[in-house]
Protein backbone atom coordinates (compact mmCIF):
# COMPACT_ATOMS: atom_id res chain seq x y z
CA UNK A 1 0.00 0.00 0.00
CA UNK A 2 1.34 3.65 -1.17
CA UNK A 3 1.30 6.33 1.53
CA UNK A 4 -1.34 8.21 -0.93
CA UNK A 5 -3.37 5.13 -0.49
CA UNK A 6 -4.05 5.28 3.24
CA UNK A 7 -6.22 8.41 3.45
CA UNK A 8 -8.13 7.16 0.70
CA UNK A 9 -8.98 4.09 2.26
CA UNK A 10 -9.92 5.89 5.70
CA UNK A 11 -11.91 7.80 4.11
CA UNK A 12 -13.56 4.93 1.83
CA UNK A 13 -14.01 3.35 5.14
CA UNK A 14 -15.64 6.19 7.40
CA UNK A 15 -17.99 6.86 4.58
CA UNK A 16 -19.36 3.10 4.58
CA UNK A 17 -19.46 3.35 8.25
CA UNK A 18 -21.77 6.28 8.28
CA UNK A 19 -24.00 5.31 5.47
CA UNK A 20 -24.10 1.81 7.23
CA UNK A 21 -25.28 3.57 10.24
CA UNK A 22 -27.73 6.17 8.72
CA UNK A 23 -29.47 2.80 7.17
CA UNK A 24 -29.75 1.67 10.01
CA UNK A 25 -31.35 4.06 12.21
CA UNK A 26 -33.83 4.29 9.58
CA UNK A 27 -34.84 0.96 10.39
CA UNK A 28 -35.37 -0.18 6.98
CA UNK A 29 -36.51 -3.85 5.99
CA UNK A 30 -33.18 -5.65 5.15
CA UNK A 31 -33.95 -6.05 1.56
CA UNK A 32 -34.43 -2.37 0.73
CA UNK A 33 -31.52 -1.52 3.15
CA UNK A 34 -29.02 -3.60 1.15
CA UNK A 35 -30.38 -1.96 -2.27
CA UNK A 36 -29.87 1.06 -0.83
CA UNK A 37 -26.48 0.31 0.59
CA UNK A 38 -25.43 -1.04 -2.42
CA UNK A 39 -26.68 2.36 -4.99
CA UNK A 40 -24.64 4.49 -2.74
CA UNK A 41 -21.51 2.34 -2.77
CA UNK A 42 -22.13 2.18 -6.49
CA UNK A 43 -22.19 6.19 -6.74
CA UNK A 44 -19.38 6.88 -3.72
CA UNK A 45 -16.99 4.42 -6.40
CA UNK A 46 -18.60 6.34 -8.94
CA UNK A 47 -16.75 9.54 -7.76
CA UNK A 48 -13.97 7.92 -6.59
CA UNK A 49 -13.04 6.75 -10.52
CA UNK A 50 -13.85 10.28 -11.59
CA UNK A 51 -11.55 11.69 -8.84
CA UNK A 52 -8.68 9.34 -9.15
CA UNK A 53 -8.46 9.59 -12.95
CA UNK A 54 -9.84 13.46 -12.88
CA UNK A 55 -6.42 13.92 -15.01
CA UNK A 56 -6.78 11.45 -17.88
CA UNK A 57 -10.54 12.01 -18.49
CA UNK A 58 -9.38 16.02 -18.34
CA UNK A 59 -6.77 14.81 -20.93
CA UNK A 60 -9.79 13.04 -23.10
CA UNK A 61 -11.74 16.18 -22.50
CA UNK A 62 -9.19 18.56 -24.40
CA UNK A 63 -8.47 15.93 -27.18
CA UNK A 64 -11.78 15.28 -28.34
CA UNK A 65 -12.54 19.50 -27.97
CA UNK A 66 -9.45 19.76 -30.08
CA UNK A 67 -10.88 17.36 -32.51
CA UNK A 68 -14.37 19.19 -32.96
CA UNK A 69 -12.47 22.50 -33.42
CA UNK A 70 -10.21 21.21 -36.07
CA UNK A 71 -6.81 22.22 -33.58
CA UNK A 72 -5.83 18.56 -33.18
CA UNK A 73 -3.50 18.67 -36.21
CA UNK A 74 -2.34 21.42 -35.21
CA UNK A 75 0.79 21.73 -33.04
CA UNK A 76 4.13 24.27 -32.10
CA UNK A 77 7.30 23.11 -31.96
CA UNK A 78 9.27 25.65 -30.70
CA UNK A 79 8.49 28.34 -32.71
CA UNK A 80 7.55 26.44 -35.49
CA UNK A 81 3.79 24.90 -36.50
CA UNK A 82 3.38 21.44 -37.76
CA UNK A 83 0.14 20.65 -39.63
CA UNK A 84 -0.96 17.15 -40.48
CA UNK A 85 -2.96 16.72 -43.42
CA UNK A 86 -6.51 15.85 -43.06
CA UNK A 87 -8.86 12.91 -44.06
CA UNK A 88 -9.78 15.37 -47.03
CA UNK A 89 -6.00 15.73 -48.61
CA UNK A 90 -5.91 19.59 -47.25
CA UNK A 91 -4.29 21.01 -44.53
CA UNK A 92 -6.82 23.31 -42.17
CA UNK A 93 -5.51 25.25 -39.39
CA UNK A 94 -7.51 27.48 -36.86
CA UNK A 95 -6.75 30.94 -37.09
CA UNK A 96 -6.91 33.85 -34.99
CA UNK A 97 -8.34 36.88 -36.80
CA UNK A 98 -8.12 40.13 -34.95
CA UNK A 99 -8.66 37.97 -31.85
CA UNK A 100 -11.10 35.19 -33.00
CA UNK A 101 -11.24 31.75 -34.00
CA UNK A 102 -11.48 31.53 -37.89
CA UNK A 103 -11.06 27.68 -39.32
CA UNK A 104 -8.62 28.29 -42.71
CA UNK A 105 -7.74 25.91 -45.11
CA UNK A 106 -4.08 26.51 -46.57
CA UNK A 107 -3.63 26.90 -50.56
CA UNK A 108 -0.27 27.98 -51.84
CA UNK A 109 -2.49 27.58 -55.45
CA UNK A 110 -3.81 30.69 -53.72
CA UNK A 111 -2.44 34.20 -54.57
CA UNK A 112 -4.04 36.04 -51.49
CA UNK A 113 -5.79 34.87 -48.12
CA UNK A 114 -9.74 34.80 -49.28
CA UNK A 115 -12.03 35.28 -46.69
CA UNK A 116 -15.99 35.04 -46.99
CA UNK A 117 -18.45 37.92 -46.27
CA UNK A 118 -19.81 36.81 -42.64
CA UNK A 119 -16.21 35.95 -41.18
CA UNK A 120 -14.86 39.20 -42.62
CA UNK A 121 -17.86 41.04 -40.66
CA UNK A 122 -17.68 38.95 -37.39
CA UNK A 123 -13.66 39.17 -37.34
CA UNK A 124 -14.08 43.02 -38.12
CA UNK A 125 -11.99 43.10 -41.69
CA UNK A 126 -11.61 46.25 -43.08
CA UNK A 127 -13.09 46.30 -46.40
CA UNK A 128 -12.26 48.79 -48.87
CA UNK A 129 -16.20 48.87 -50.73
CA UNK A 130 -15.26 51.97 -52.10
CA UNK A 131 -12.19 50.88 -54.23
CA UNK A 132 -12.75 48.86 -57.44
CA UNK A 133 -13.59 45.12 -56.98
CA UNK A 134 -11.08 42.52 -58.19
CA UNK A 135 -12.04 39.24 -60.19
CA UNK A 136 -10.48 36.14 -59.28
CA UNK A 137 -10.35 33.09 -61.14
CA UNK A 138 -11.75 29.94 -59.09
CA UNK A 139 -12.42 26.48 -59.63
CA UNK A 140 -15.94 27.47 -60.12
CA UNK A 141 -14.89 30.30 -62.32
CA UNK A 142 -14.47 34.05 -62.33
CA UNK A 143 -15.77 35.67 -59.01
CA UNK A 144 -15.89 39.63 -58.02
CA UNK A 145 -14.08 40.33 -54.51
CA UNK A 146 -13.23 43.32 -52.17
CA UNK A 147 -9.72 44.10 -50.97
CA UNK A 148 -8.94 44.52 -47.19
CA UNK A 149 -7.13 44.10 -44.33
CA UNK A 150 -6.73 42.05 -41.06
CA UNK A 151 -5.53 44.04 -37.98
CA UNK A 152 -3.76 40.97 -36.82
CA UNK A 153 -3.74 37.26 -38.01
CA UNK A 154 -2.19 34.65 -35.29
CA UNK A 155 -1.21 31.00 -36.29
CA UNK A 156 0.18 29.49 -32.62
CA UNK A 157 3.49 31.53 -32.57
CA UNK A 158 3.46 33.06 -35.67
CA UNK A 159 1.34 36.88 -36.08
CA UNK A 160 1.26 38.73 -39.07
CA UNK A 161 -0.15 42.24 -38.94
CA UNK A 162 -1.98 44.40 -41.58
CA UNK A 163 -2.26 40.80 -44.16
CA UNK A 164 -3.86 41.55 -47.37
CA UNK A 165 -7.04 39.85 -47.96
CA UNK A 166 -9.87 40.00 -50.89
CA UNK A 167 -13.12 39.41 -49.16
CA UNK A 168 -16.59 38.07 -51.05
CA UNK A 169 -19.53 36.38 -50.48
CA UNK A 170 -18.76 34.10 -53.30
CA UNK A 171 -16.34 32.33 -51.36
CA UNK A 172 -19.06 30.12 -49.34
CA UNK A 173 -18.22 28.65 -45.68
CA UNK A 174 -14.55 28.67 -46.92
CA UNK A 175 -11.47 30.99 -45.82
CA UNK A 176 -8.42 30.02 -47.74
CA UNK A 177 -4.86 30.90 -46.00
CA UNK A 178 -2.86 31.54 -49.57
CA UNK A 179 0.80 32.82 -50.73
CA UNK A 180 0.96 36.00 -49.25
CA UNK A 181 0.48 34.68 -45.94
CA UNK A 182 3.03 31.93 -46.99
CA UNK A 183 5.16 33.94 -48.06
CA UNK A 184 5.32 36.46 -44.68
CA UNK A 185 6.72 32.90 -43.51
CA UNK A 186 10.61 32.45 -43.25
CA UNK A 187 10.38 28.95 -44.85
CA UNK A 188 7.43 26.29 -44.81
CA UNK A 189 7.70 22.88 -46.09
CA UNK A 190 5.98 19.62 -46.81
CA UNK A 191 7.45 16.23 -45.79
CA UNK A 192 5.18 12.74 -44.70
CA UNK A 193 2.01 14.50 -45.26
CA UNK A 194 3.17 17.28 -42.34
CA UNK A 195 3.43 20.40 -43.07
CA UNK A 196 5.81 22.69 -41.06
CA UNK A 197 5.61 26.99 -40.49
CA UNK A 198 8.31 28.54 -39.95
CA UNK A 199 7.82 32.21 -38.60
Amino acid sequence: MNAEDGPSLVWGIIMVMLLVSSLAARRLPIGQMAKMALAWIAIFTLFFVVFSFRFEFLAIWERTKAELDGTAAQTSVGEAVQIKRQDDGHYWVQVEVNGKDVKFLIDSGATTTAVNSATARETGIDVDVSGYPVIINTANGRITAQRGSAQSLQLGPIELTDHKVVVSESFGDTNVLGMNFLDGLSSWKVESNVMTLQP
